[in-house]
Parts: C-alpha cells; structure tokens; sequence
C-alpha cells in the first residue's frame, strides 16, 4: 500500500473511503460517511439512465440530440456545486469547497475539449460507423472513471507527502503548456502507436464490424472487432489526458471527493461534448491557447505553492473562467470574420 493511501480510513463522521489529508490552504473538511456511496450511486444511475433509457437503440446521434445531451449532464455537474456546499456546510467549508469543485470542474472540462477532437480523429480513422460510436464512449468513459480515480487518490496521497512533486507537476504542466502553444503537440496516427501494434500482435482480430459487438465469431472462433481496438486506444489516451489533467485539478483542491467529483462529472458529459463539436474542431482556433493558457496558469500555480506561495482558489476561479471566456469570444469573432455559419443535421 502506498504511504499516506487509507482505503476504508475513519472519520469523525464514520468510516468513509479515501480519507483526505487536508492542506490548510484548501478545503479542510471530512467526508460523510454517505458522501461516497451518494457520489457513486448518483453516477452510476445516470450511466445506466443514458445507456438504457436514452442509448438503447444503436442510432446516429444528431446535433440538436447532442445539444439538449450536453446542456443537462453540464447542468447536472454545476448542480453538483450545491451538493457540495450542503455536504459541508455544517463544517464551515461550504463556500471554500464549492468553489474548489467549480474551479476543478471548469478546468476538466476544458482541458477535456483536446479529448473529444482525438476520439474524432480515431473514430474517423477506423471508419467507425456514428451509430455505433456511443455505446463505445459509454464504455470509454466507464474506463476513464476508473482510471481516474486510481490517479486521483495516488496522486494527493504522493503529493500530500512528497511536497517536491508540487515543483514537479507545475514544471511539467508549464511544458505542456508551451507545447500545445508552439505547436509541437501534434497528431498522430493511431495505426503506428505502440498500442495498436502490441493489440494486433496479441489479439486475434477481424477487420469487419459486427454491430456494437466487441468480439464475433468467424468459423467457429472468437475475433475482436474494430471497435474492442477502438476502444483500447480511447482509454490509453485518456490515461495520457489524465497525465496532464489530474495535477492540473489538484492545484486548485486536495480532496479526494471533491476532485473524483468534479472530474467525473466533467467526463461524464463528454460523450454528448463530442457529437457536439466533434466536426467543429477548425470552428475552436483559440481554443489551443485557452487550453495552454489553462495549463501554464495552473503549473505556475503549483509550483508556487512549493514554495509556500498560495493563490486563493476564488481568485483562480475568476482567472479560469476569464480564460475560457476569452477563449470562446476570440474564437466566435474569428468565425464571424471567416463567415462560419451554423451546421445543418
């Protein structure tokens, strides 16, 4: 077991998974015994809501659907703001909590914009039919979620006890940053990633879909389908993403729950994100700089922090959003200028 990592620590207010070890300068609160079997039950309703209810059928999935799709799951992670501020009202952290997971959400959010135009580029690549797209995010994003909380709790665990890591992660953020920026972060393509020859090599496969079906049979023997490779390269990515995403969210909060919670509910809206603007990546042209900018900002704030240097979370969270608001006027005015009109189903 990693030091500083109590899987089922107690609490004053029970036993609760994943006890954070507070920061004087963030939130200083302890989870209810309640917080994570709600937090986790709430998202696995509105996974199972999506996929049996409103995805049942394979279908194309159009702009307007999208849209409407995308308004309630962000709706529903800006709600999750006063879920937050009630949980620990009774502490005296409601409003330092709540604006922690806004910041940590608006961040995920938009650093997750990079994620939707690579799923756009893979499912393109693969010629993967759009009516078989969502069940393949579905299972995507379930992974992600995953994925995510395996490096949300390492990562407060090892910062919380190696401080040198907070120099670490704002050097390496700022990098990413200056990256995206210059223009060295480039596509590539998903046939010649280590990934794609290690699953060719060692997964029997066909070059056909059958349906939504990962796996089919030819002859009597079992093949993956191109949408089990698909999906491979999907959550390798996002464990990539995640590289840059989960330091980025935890130089505005160290707790546990507060972090899962903003960057499932950034995630979980993502499938709807994508059939929303994956075919609008040239209509974002600021968007890279928003998102460098979002990454230099926040490295810069980590690494001051190691030294003891902390910018108030209300403050960040006005930067944060100046960022994106900028971000999206530049880009809207630049179309204007370029005479983008809306698309049409």
């Amino acid at each position: 077991m990693i030091a500083g990592i109590h899987p089922f620590a107690s609490s004053s207010a029970g036993i609760y998974p994943f006890a954070s070890s507070s920061n004087e300068k963030f939130a200083n609160v302890t989870v209810p015994g309640w917080g994570w079997p709600l937090l986790i039950g709430v998202i696995a309703a509105a996974l199972l809501v999506d996929l049996l209810v409103f995805h049942r059928k394979a279908h194309v999935v159009e702009i307007r659907e999208a849209a409407i799709e995308s308004a309630i799951w962000i709706g529903l992670g800006l709600a999750f703001t006063g879920v937050i501020a009630a949980m620990f009202a009774g502490q005296g952290q409601a409003g330092q909590a709540a604006v922690e997971y806004i910041s940590a959400y608006l961040i995920e959010k938009s650093l997750s914009v990079d994620n939707v135009f690579v799923w756009a580029i893979i499912f393109a690549h693969f010629a993967v039919p759009r009516q078989y797209q969502h069940r393949t995010l579905f299972w995507g994003i379930f992974g992600a979620l995953v994925f995510r909380f395996i490096f949300i709790l390492v990562g407060t665990a090892v910062i919380n006890r190696f401080k040198i890591l907070l120099l670490v992660f704002g050097l390496f953020l700022i990098y990413t940053g200056w990256k995206i920026i210059s223009g060295k972060d480039k596509d590539t393509n998903p046939n010649d990633t280590a990934t794609m020859k290690l699953f060719r090599r060692f997964v029997p496969s066909v070059d056909h879909y059958d349906g939504q079906k990962m796996f089919t049979r030819v002859n009597g023997k079992r093949f993956a389908t191109p949408l089990l490779a698909v999906l491979v390269i999907i959550e390798v990515t996002d464990v990539i993403f995640a590289v840059d995403s989960v330091p980025a969210v935890l130089a505005v909060s160290r707790e546990q729950f507060i972090v899962f919670a903003s960057n499932a509910w950034a995630i979980l809206g993502l499938r709807a994100l994508y059939f929303l603007l994956s075919d609008m990546r040239e209509r974002f042209v600021y968007m890279p700089h928003t998102i460098s900018a979002l990454l230099i900002y926040v490295g810069a704030k980590m690494a001051l922090a190691w030294r003891g240097f902390h910018i108030p979370v209300a403050l960040s969270l006005a930067i944060i959003v100046t960022f994106l608001v900028s971000g999206v006027v530049a880009s809207v005015v630049a179309n204007k200028r370029k005479g983008y009109t809306k698309p049409h189903n």
